[in-house]
C-alpha cells in the first residue's frame, strides 16, 4: 500500500470507524481533529461515508448487500482521496505536522476518528437508517438480555 510521510492510509480508514479513546487526550491530535471537522461540509462526511462503505462492499462476505461496482468503489476512491490530500496537504498541513511529532501515527489516526464520528453521526441522523436500525430491536431477546443486567 502507498504510504505518505510514512503513514498508511488503512489505519487511518479504521480510525474512521473507531470510536475516540485515550489517543485523543493528546492537544495536537484534538487540534487536528477540530481542523478536519471544521474543514469539511456534510456533503465531505458523506463522501468519506460512501467511501467506507464502498470499500466494506469488498469484503466477500458483504458483497452480496451492495450493487456497487468496481467503478463504483473507484469512483468513491478517488473523491475520498482528493478529500483526504486537501484536508491533510492544504487545510490542516500544520496540525498534521504537530500530530505527527507530538504522537505519530496514533495522533493522525485519533484525529480521523473525530472526522468518522461526524461522518456517521451524518448518516445515523437520517429517518431511514433510523428505521432501518431500529429493526435490530425486534430481534433481540430483551428478556435474556435483562437477565444478564440484572445484578445478582
Amino acid at each position: 500500500m502507498p504510504s505518505t510521510n510514512g503513514l498508511r492510509i488503512l489505519p487511518i480508514a479504521l480510525a474512521l470507524l473507531l470510536p475516540a479513546g485515550a489517543a485523543q487526550s493528546q492537544s495536537p491530535a484534538d487540534a487536528l481533529g477540530r481542523c478536519l471537522a471544521d474543514n469539511t461540509t456534510g456533503r465531505d462526511r458523506k463522501e468519506l461515508a460512501r467511501w467506507l462503505f464502498a470499500a466494506m462492499t469488498a469484503h466477500p462476505e458483504m458483497k452480496p448487500l451492495s450493487s456497487a461496482t468496481a467503478e463504483d468503489i473507484d469512483r468513491a476512491s478517488r473523491s475520498a482521496g482528493a478529500l483526504f490530500t486537501r484536508l491533510l496537504a492544504e487545510s490542516c498541513p500544520r496540525e498534521v505536522r504537530e500530530a505527527v511529532r507530538a504522537g505519530g501515527p496514533a495522533a493522525i489516526q485519533a484525529g480521523f476518528q473525530v472526522l468518522g464520528q461526524l461522518a456517521m453521526q451524518e448518516l445515523m441522523t437520517n429517518p431511514q437508517v433510523g428505521s432501518a436500525m431500529g429493526l435490530l430491536d425486534r430481534y433481540i431477546d430483551k428478556a435474556r438480555v435483562d437477565a444478564v443486567m440484572q445484578p445478582k
